[in-house]
C-alpha cells in the first residue's frame, strides 16, 4: 500500500466527480446497483489512484463509475498518479457505454469498458495487476455474490495479483460480519491474504439503511500463489439462489441500453409541461 492520502484541490476533485456523476446512468435497485455518495467518491478514487498506481487495473463491475473518477482525476492532473490501463467489466451495457462516451469525449485513452456476465468464465485478458469489486454485498446469501465477484477478480490477475473489495460493513447488524467471514476464508483458500481492511469508509445512496456503510477489503495473492484452473461459467443453483436478494436469482444475461442521443439530459419521459395562460 502506498503512503498517507495525498492533498488534492477538494473543489476542483468534487467538480471533477460532479461530472462523472451527471454522465452515470441511474441505478437500478433490483440488481443492487446503489451508488456511493460524491464526497466519499472523491476519496475511495484517490485511494484507488494512488494503489493501482502505474498498474493495469481490472473492475469486475462499476455502477459508482469510480473507474471513470481514478481516469478522469489523473488525467486532468488533479492527482499525479493512477494505473496505467483500466478496463470495466460490466452487464450493464449503459454502464459501459457511458463509460465510453466520457473517455472518448475526455479523450481518457487508458480507459475502456466490455460487456461481461459475471456469471460467465472470463474473457481476459489475464494480465492484469489488480481487481477492483464493488458487488452485490450477499445480505442474503451470505456473501456468495461477493464471492462471485471476487472470483473473477482473482482470475483477471491469473492469481498473482491484488484486489480491492467493498463490502458492507455495519457494527449493529449480524449479516456483514457473516458476509466478511465467509469472503475472507474464500480468498484464503483460493491463495490470497487480507493485507489490509479499512473499515466502515462509505455511505450510499439507500434509502431504506441510510447509515450502511461498507468498508475496503484489500487483499494480495501469496508468492508463487497459481490459478487452479481455466474461468469457467458459474452455474450452480445453490450458489445463485440468493444472487440479488432473497429469492432473486440472476435471469438476466444483460441489461441493454437504448439508443438515445441527449445523454446528461432528463427523459422527456420523466416531466410535463404546465404552460403560462
Amino acid at each position: 500500500m502506498a503512503g498517507d492520502q495525498k492533498d488534492i484541490d477538494l473543489r476542483t476533485a468534487i467538480n471533477a466527480i460532479s461530472d462523472v456523476v451527471q454522465n452515470r446512468p441511474r441505478p437500478l435497485r433490483l440488481f443492487d446497483q446503489i451508488y456511493m455518495k460524491a464526497g466519499d467518491m472523491v476519496l475511495q478514487s484517490e485511494l484507488v489512484a494512488r494503489w493501482a498506481d502505474g498498474k493495469k487495473l481490472a473492475f469486475i463491475g462499476d455502477g459508482d463509475a469510480i473507474s471513470v473518477c481514478v481516469a478522469y482525476l489523473h488525467a486532468r492532473e488533479i492527482l499525479e498518479y493512477g494505473p496505467s490501463e483500466i478496463v470495466v467489466f460490466d452487464f450493464d451495457e449503459r454502464i459501459c457505454g457511458a463509460v465510453s462516451r466520457f473517455a472518448d469525449k475526455e479523450r481518457l485513452t487508458g480507459l475502456r469498458a466490455e460487456l461481461y456476465n459475471c456469471l460467465d468464465a472470463f474473457p481476459g485478458p489475464l494480465d492484469f495487476d489488480c481487481f477492483y469489486t464493488n458487488p452485490p454485498w450477499g445480505a442474503s446469501n451470505d456473501g456468495e455474490s461477493v464471492k462471485v465477484f471476487a472470483q473473477r477478480g482473482m482470475e483477471a490477475t491469473s492469481y498473482r495479483g491484488e484486489g480491492m473489495v467493498v463490502i458492507a460493513d455495519d457494527v449493529d447488524l449480524e449479516w456483514p460480519k457473516r458476509v466478511l467471514a465467509n469472503v475472507q476464508q474464500f480468498i484464503i483458500g483460493a491463495g490470497f491474504f487480507v493485507q489490509r481492511m479499512m473499515p466502515q469508509l462509505h455511505r450510499y445512496h439507500l434509502d431504506d439503511a441510510p447509515n450502511l456503510r461498507s468498508c475496503n477489503l484489500i487483499v494480495k495473492a501469496l508468492p508463487d500463489n497459481e490459478a487452479p484452473g481455466p474461468s469457467t461459467a458459474i452455474s450452480d443453483a445453490a450458489r445463485l439462489a440468493h444472487f440479488y436478494g432473497r429469492d432473486n436469482p440472476p435471469k438476466v444475461r444483460y441489461i441493454r441500453e437504448r439508443k438515445r442521443l441527449d445523454y446528461g439530459k432528463a427523459h422527456d419521459d420523466e416531466y410535463s409541461l404546465e404552460l403560462l395562460e
